[in-house]
């Protein structure tokens, strides 16, 4: 059977582990009870908006059949067959403990397209960016791989474009690299922010340590934007007035963030996911 959804949808499936919780709410620890059964994965809409984002979760059994794990080649075709069912732009998020799952050979083709994470992105700076921007008309960028700056530059740049009018300082962190001039590198995206709203971005390079880059000096504030894959501590004010947007969903940047205030909102793809699903089985059980 198809789950139709219209093409208008982005439809994400998120594939997460079976935990206490969820077992509770009918999923198995098997993803058969009988041998000469077929394998299949049961999906359910978790959250839907008009004309947007559709979220379908599907939980992952830790074993096939009784206590026998998962054979990569037949989870990933279980996985298949539920992105099968769905109609419209449809792609698949894993939950890391679904991703361990599977051998590096898999993960090519169950790495999330960079619009699916952009989606997630967009829908969560709805929910964060326009109170936060408002008390303090701050952003902050921290840029990953420099081979993603393009990218990470283009994504900044839509899901900062409701908010720019209130934004009157934008702080954006760069990994410095030899010959390289940055302002020629980000040049058309700065003239915008200046052509178009009197914008001029602060370009800081992270400061190189034995441990990796950081952040430098400067007090980051409003709507911070992480893009890198490790953690570059910037110095966050204690204010009240941040959130902290973790594209990447590095696990060390939660912590770090609830060992040094609760006033921090952490948020990220994966946090989001994550709370789509345990909302829907709140209203289940409930």
């Amino acid at each position: 059977m198809c789950i139709h959804y219209g093409m208008e949808h982005e439809t994400i499936i998120y594939f997460y582990p079976v935990s206490e919780q969820n077992r509770i709410a009918g999923n198995r620890l098997a993803a058969k009870q009988f041998w000469f059964q077929d394998v299949s994965l049961a999906a359910r809409k978790v959250y839907e908006e008009q004309d947007g984002l559709c979220i379908i979760g599907c939980a992952v059994p830790p074993f096939c059949f009784r206590h026998r794990p998962w054979r990569p080649q037949v989870l990933s075709e279980a996985m298949e067959a539920v992105v099968r069912r769905m109609q419209g732009l449809t792609d698949a998020y894993l939950h890391p403990q679904v991703a361990a799952m599977l051998p590096e050979e898999y993960h090519g083709r169950w790495m999330p397209r960079r619009q699916t994470l952009q989606a997630i992105i967009e829908w969560i700076a709805r929910q964060y960016a326009p109170r936060t921007v408002e008390k303090c008309g701050e952003a902050v960028v921290l840029l990953g791989e420099p081979a993603d700056t393009e990218w990470q530059m283009e994504m900044t740049e839509e899901l900062l474009r409701p908010y720019l009018s209130k934004i009157n300082r934008l702080l954006i962190y760069y990994e410095e690299i030899a010959e390289t001039d940055i302002w020629m590198e980000l040049g058309s995206h700065l003239d915008e922010y200046y052509y178009e709203y009197g914008l001029v971005p602060q370009l800081e390079p992270y400061a190189e340590t034995t441990d990796g880059f950081r952040c430098g000096k400067h007090m980051c504030n409003g709507m911070i934007l992480d893009c890198c894959a490790q953690f570059r501590s910037p110095k966050i004010a204690l204010s009240g007035q941040a959130v902290y947007i973790d594209t990447t969903s590095t696990e060390e940047k939660e912590q770090f963030l609830l060992r040094k205030s609760l006033r921090i909102p952490y948020v990220s793809p994966l946090k989001y996911l994550d709370t789509m699903v345990k909302n829907s089985y709140d209203r289940l059980v409930n």
